[in-house]
């Protein structure tokens, strides 16, 4: 049996259905369907990256290159179904007839997004985006497609997009990447009780935020694009950032600080003896972290949601990285309340709300306030700071924001495993091995005498790992262009 029998040619697949002049929306999954929609945005794009299968695929290139799964997702079912479709192909590449589109999720400004599934196998879903080139009408917009793909296929991490395939066909590019069942932080606010949730859930969403925000800054991307429905929910309940046409890329120069850290009374690593005295100094440590930011990053283009623009970009006067922390910040206090800091009557007058002098406002939520909202909102006043000189994260980004008392409590090398919050109402998970307790500060304080009796149990024993400097250590490890860089003191 030869291959055209069991995968019809491309010219055979009908893309008529990818046409612009419907609006028609069947599913948010890929959230590119909001009210809220980014400036600077227009039509949609489909693209299969065959110049790049996690490798890179060129329609030109007669060889038949290996499919190099990513460190991250090594184990990833849907590495074992592309990898099977190659081997049937006749030139070992991923083509457009190989996959069977069964129904559009949602259209975005750039192009269209459908679900997929490779022909003759069930076992795996992917979104595919499909950019239509030639309704494309400027240069810019294109250089923001283009961005985009050069984007994710430099990404290997738990919160981002995997880029399975890249096809150029036609005058359409298309982009194949994870399928998110969960759909958008968007929704999930819709079905809250007054459109927010609670503390621990706000904590949980936003340190996975937190940390794929991290990693883009240590590959120099500016994301600008920050908001719930651009935030998508995998069926596991963790989180998945998407849209990345609105990025730009700067230089960035990692680097390992050296920070002094005071130990309180108690803590495993400070001993007492007959000859420790109650005058005696504050016992102090050398942590060494890992900062990775694009403090020099600059552009002067006016893009993003209007409700998560940072004060410098409505100016329009030039940005940098702290126009997504300045975004963190606003995501945050949505979360929590429901709504935008800033939001008027009309776009307009969220623009001059934003661009005022005016602080940031914050009203209560009942008479019992739950634990944590104090210091959600200390870490919310940080952010909104409007001279992004002052701003938080802007000097050295996340590594000095999850230092901050809201996330208190999270072992950040562990993150992937928190088991996310049941308490949220219309989130459906997918029961997972692996995944630990969801965090939070009360339970973090009644488990810490246990790690810090197995660090003592440890020291006695001669480890030379020290237990309890890896619980307090924000660092781990991470991946930067296949080079692995160690975070830890």
């Amino acid at each position: 049996m030869d291959e055209d029998t069991l995968f019809p040619s491309d010219n055979d697949i009908d893309l008529s259905f990818t046409s612009l002049t419907s609006s028609t929306t069947t599913d948010r999954t890929f959230a590119s369907s909001s009210a809220r929609s980014s400036l600077a945005r227009s039509s949609l794009t489909l693209s299969f990256n065959e110049s790049r299968l996690s490798t890179t695929f060129s329609s030109t290139n007669t060889n038949h290159p290996l499919i190099h799964r990513r460190p991250h997702r090594k184990s990833d079912p849907h590495w074992s179904a592309i990898k099977a479709a190659t081997t049937l192909s006749s030139d070992g590449t991923l083509h457009l007839r190989h996959l069977k589109l069964l129904r559009h999720l949602g259209t975005g400004n750039l192009g269209r997004v459908f679900l997929c599934r490779l022909r003759d196998y069930d076992g795996a879903n992917f979104a595919i985006k499909v950019v239509d080139r030639d309704a494309i009408t400027t240069k810019k917009k294109l250089s923001q497609v283009e961005m985009e793909a050069q984007i994710l296929s430099a990404l290997d991490h738990p919160f981002l997009p995997t880029l399975y395939a890249h096809l150029e066909v036609s005058h359409y590019t298309c982009l194949l990447i994870d399928y998110c069942p969960g759909g958008d932080l968007h929704s999930l606010l819709r079905k809250q009780p007054g459109n927010r949730l609670p503390v621990e859930a706000v904590r949980f969403f936003a340190a996975e935020v937190l940390v794929a925000l991290e990693y883009l800054h240590a590959l120099g991307v500016v994301y600008r694009d920050l908001k719930p429905e651009n935030v998508l929910l995998r069926e596991d309940g963790h989180i998945m950032l998407s849209d990345f046409d609105l990025c730009f890329k700067a230089d960035v120069v990692p680097e390992l600080e050296n920070r002094i850290r005071k130990l309180h009374v108690g803590s495993a690593k400070i001993r007492f003896n007959c000859f420790t005295t109650a005058n005696q100094t504050e016992p102090e440590e050398i942590v060494s972290e890992f900062v990775a930011e694009p403090t020099t990053a600059f552009s002067r283009s006016c893009v993003g949601t209007h409700e998560y623009l940072a004060p410098e970009l409505v100016s329009g006067c030039g940005h940098g990285n702290g126009v997504d922390w300045w975004a963190f910040g606003v995501f945050i206090y949505e979360l929590v309340y429901g709504t935008t800091p800033f939001k008027g009557g009309s776009k307009e007058s969220t623009l001059r709300n934003i661009a005022s002098s005016r602080d940031v406002r914050f009203f209560g939520l009942g008479e019992r306030e739950e634990a944590g909202v104090e210091e959600a909102r200390d870490l919310i006043e940080r952010l909104l700071v409007k001279d992004p000189r002052r701003r938080l994260g802007c000097a050295r980004g996340a590594t000095d924001i999850k230092r901050q008392p809201f996330f208190d409590g999270i072992k950040w090398p562990l993150i992937r495993t928190y088991r996310p919050p049941a308490e949220v109402r219309g989130l459906v998970v997918r029961k997972t091995k692996g995944h630990v307790s969801h965090v939070n500060v009360t339970s973090h304080k009644r488990r810490r005498w246990w790690w810090k009796g197995l660090g003592y149990f440890m020291r006695n024993k001669g480890s030379k790992r020290n237990l309890d400097s890896n619980y307090h250590n924000n660092n781990y490890y991470c991946y930067i262009n296949n080079n692995k860089v160690r975070k830890c003191a």
